[in-house]
């Protein structure tokens, strides 16, 4: 079973969100961990798309899958982190699915969306091969990650949920808890009600459910609620927890 067919399965997968340590190593000594997928961080972190070629060429020679969360809903971040070999994007804050239309048409090849062709690249190995058929392949084995992390993003959840071309709501928790008026509160029941509601919309339209945990405790509470896609982070802190335990 690939990425893909695991995410459409709703299969558990575990991986990694990396925010800060982008040196060559990372993707293998993640492969080692048990990782599966690895999401390079572009929107809060120092990343650059070089950078992310780098990274992603040597994930996908290790057969761990890469993923970008890119700053923005803007064409030319999601084409071109395909392009230089991601197996998907994370889009932060969408709100409409008008936000999640965009991200599809620009992530697929026509007739299926609007980006661009360029072959001979990362992407497809810098291999030449027929372009109606990297056309197929790429067009369906791509993964879309949107993020839920806004008061708005929640209301429109389940329209947002309904978008051929979706393939996961992963939540913004932090973020989420922040526009609901409860930082940091993942207790509240306004914050428990919202990932019930995300679920709800994820499961209604056979869509994938992915967060971010920093702990056991957390990655066995999501995975109970329906998370199939979770990633361990963020490595600053377990870096720093581990390094504090030993010390102290």
């Amino acid at each position: 079973m690939d990425l893909k067919q695991k995410v459409t399965a709703s299969t558990q997968m575990r991986g990694a969100m990396i925010f800060e340590f982008f040196s060559p190593g990372i993707p293998i000594i993640l492969k080692n961990a048990g990782c599966e997928f690895v999401i390079f961080d572009m929107e809060h972190g120092g990343l650059s798309l070089e950078q992310f070629k780098t990274l992603s060429i040597i994930s996908n020679s290790n057969k761990i899958a890469p993923f970008i969360r890119i700053p923005e809903i803007k064409y030319n971040y999601v084409a071109r982190a395909l392009d230089l070999g991601a197996s998907g994007v994370m889009v932060p804050m969408v709100n409409t699915p008008d936000d999640a239309i965009k991200i599809v048409n620009s992530s697929k090849y026509p007739p299926q969306g609007k980006r661009g062709a360029g072959f001979g690249f990362a992407h497809d190995n810098y291999i030449n091969q027929s372009p109606l058929s990297y056309i197929e392949k790429a067009n369906n084995s791509l993964i879309n990650i949107i993020q839920i992390e806004t008061k708005q993003g929640l209301e429109n959840v389940k329209e947002i949920a309904s978008v051929d071309g979706v393939d996961c709501l992963w939540v913004g928790h932090f973020d989420l808890t922040n526009f609901l008026g409860i930082p940091g509160d993942f207790s509240s029941t306004i914050y428990l009600d919202a990932i019930n509601e995300i679920v709800f919309a994820a499961n209604t339209y056979k869509k994938s459910l992915g967060i971010m945990v920093n702990n056991k405790q957390e990655l066995e509470t999501y995975s109970k609620l329906g998370f199939n896609m979770i990633a361990v982070g963020t490595e600053m802190n377990i870096l720093s927890r581990s390094i504090s335990q030993i010390l102290k």
